[in-house]
């Protein structure tokens, strides 16, 4: 059980996580109270809230400050901070950052090899990723960037409804490049 110098902690403790107030740096008139157990105790003045988590031998943390009245909880302050900590990690496992990958293509790519290319975009996508692919034109090729555009026009239309072109193509010296993302 808590004892009289666990309620009062020092500001180092808040400081870990600075926009956490906890028992007397609480200053609100009036605050929301939810008990150790989650059930609402309703709203009172934070100095009987306070009172009230130091006769538990827990805590009062500031959970939501920008309520009107701002909420606060009864609570271990050591479990509130794990609880917190496990929640971030959790949601920091389940966002994925979507890479730009490439795909480098010549010009003159065969029928068998364009469809191998187009089957790693597809996988690409599938992962999450955008894919910026570029199609290299060579020497004297830079005379027919048409033929290119018509490679490209290909191979949006092999990729199928399930991409979007991010933008519109554009040339970069040597460069046809456009970008692909899933729908």
């Amino acid at each position: 059980m808590h004892n009289k110098s666990n309620f009062l902690r020092s500001k180092a403790i808040s400081n870990n996580n600075s926009h956490t107030r906890i028992n007397g740096e609480i200053r609100h008139p009036e605050v929301r109270v939810i008990s150790a157990d989650g059930a609402q105790l309703g709203i009172m003045s934070s100095r009987d809230a306070q009172l009230m988590a130091r006769d538990a031998g827990l805590d009062l943390v500031e959970i939501s400050p920008n309520a009107n009245p701002p909420v606060v909880k009864i609570i271990d302050w050591g479990k509130y901070q794990y609880q917190k900590m496990k929640e971030q990690s959790r949601a920091k496992k389940n966002t994925k950052n979507s890479e730009l990958k490439q795909i480098r293509l010549g010009l003159k790519i065969g029928e068998n090899d364009l469809n191998i290319k187009c089957r790693k975009i597809i996988e690409l996508l599938e992962d999450g990723d955008r894919v910026k692919v570029m199609i290299i034109f060579r020497g004297r090729e830079m005379a027919h960037k048409e033929i290119g555009t018509e490679l490209m026009n290909k191979i949006v239309e092999k990729l199928g409804d399930q991409v979007v072109v991010d933008g519109k193509s554009q040339m970069s010296g040597r460069n046809l490049i456009f970008t692909v993302r899933h729908k």
